[in-house]
């Protein structure tokens, strides 16, 4: 009889291939304590992490992953709740909403409060809904969504959708993990998209200005016509697809069905295209030249030699009496001479 996750003690003791066959299985708790185990900094967490994930990625579901993106207030949780359950219309859907909230910058903890927010979609046997900490990571997502997004598809959710903390330009890393970007746009914006950084709105496959049954129709209308002349002066992103423009309300449902149907036309078009393989085959690319960067600088500064040697070296530079380059060489070429035996 298999162990519940629960009953797990130390993480050596955990076997991989059970907890696999928990997660592939549909037991929520072990998603989430595998998920729990990705987040970790610690290594021996990391390294238990790395062997599951490894043994679920045949497991995995074919899968349409949406990023929700734009500016605090927009109503991104709103949308997510109202679009998951246009999703959900078809009986065939498992959609795993994955929130990002703002860490703490004095305490590292994060405010947790998306499940509250989308009541509807929590209450659903077909949703997963799981907020992860931004740890001060700059991407607008978790340092971990990757990983994150690719457990979920192995507990055998085919739609994820990852809503972004929206701190601006820093987001656009959401593009190396999901197929689809929308941009949340609040009524009048239009007129402000001198201040929306250029890199959100090159990545965006799509616009939906929000809280339209809040606005005025003509700042509806000037908005709506604003987003749509930036999107013309935008170098495109895929020359088979032009984003729109989508007026909604998550209160009325209005535009909903429409942005739904937008996701499904692009993943169609870029299917039939081959780009949608392709793209996802440059993220895992992407993916791995980044996580090679990482290890190699975790690498670095754990190594004995550089602490002592770095203080040292850069009390030269600070004095001039070497030149920053010659220092970041020294400590590097130290770095990689082996130990004398």
């Amino acid at each position: 009889m298999a162990h519940h996750p629960r009953s797990f003690g130390r993480i050596n003791d955990i076997d991989t291939l059970e907890f696999v066959r928990e997660i592939t299985s549909g037991n929520r708790s072990a998603l989430s304590r595998a998920i729990t185990l990705i987040e970790s900094s610690r290594p021996d967490h990391q390294k238990k992490a790395h062997e599951i994930l490894d043994h679920c990625l045949q497991h995995r579901t074919s899968s349409l992953r949406i990023g929700i993106t734009g500016p605090p207030g927009v109503g991104k949780s709103t949308l997510i709740e109202s679009l998951g359950l246009e999703i959900l219309n078809n009986p065939d859907n498992r959609l795993a909403v994955l929130t990002i909230d703002p860490s703490s910058q004095q305490s590292g903890g994060s405010i947790l409060g998306d499940k509250a927010r989308m009541e509807q979609l929590s209450g659903k046997k077909e949703v997963y809904i799981r907020p992860s900490p931004s740890s001060g990571h700059l991407g607008g997502t978790s340092p971990k969504t990757h990983e994150v997004i690719m457990l979920a598809e192995a507990a055998g959710f085919n739609i994820i959708i990852v809503e972004t903390v929206g701190v601006g330009q820093s987001e656009i890393t959401i593009e190396s993990m999901v197929d689809y970007i929308l941009l949340l746009l609040l009524p009048g914006s239009g007129d402000e998209l001198q201040g929306i950084k250029r890199g959100i709105m090159e990545i965006a496959d799509s616009v939906a200005i929000t809280k339209s049954d809040e606005a005025d129709r003509a700042i509806m209308v000037r908005s709506e016509s604003s987003c749509q002349a930036a999107i013309r002066l935008l170098p495109k992103k895929y020359s088979c697809w032009t984003p729109e423009v989508i007026l909604s309300s998550a209160v009325t449902g209005q535009g909903i069905e429409e942005i739904w149907k937008n996701i499904q036309d692009f993943t169609t078009v870029l299917t039939a295209k081959g780009l949608f393989e392709q793209h996802r085959k440059k993220q895992l690319n992407k993916l791995f030249t980044a996580l090679v960067d990482e290890q190699l600088r975790i690498a670095f500064y754990d190594h004995p030699e550089i602490e002592f040697s770095l203080q040292e070296l850069a009390a030269k530079v600070e004095k001039n009496l070497i030149s920053p380059f010659s220092g970041a060489q020294l400590l590097v070429k130290k770095f990689l001479s082996p130990p004398i035996q």
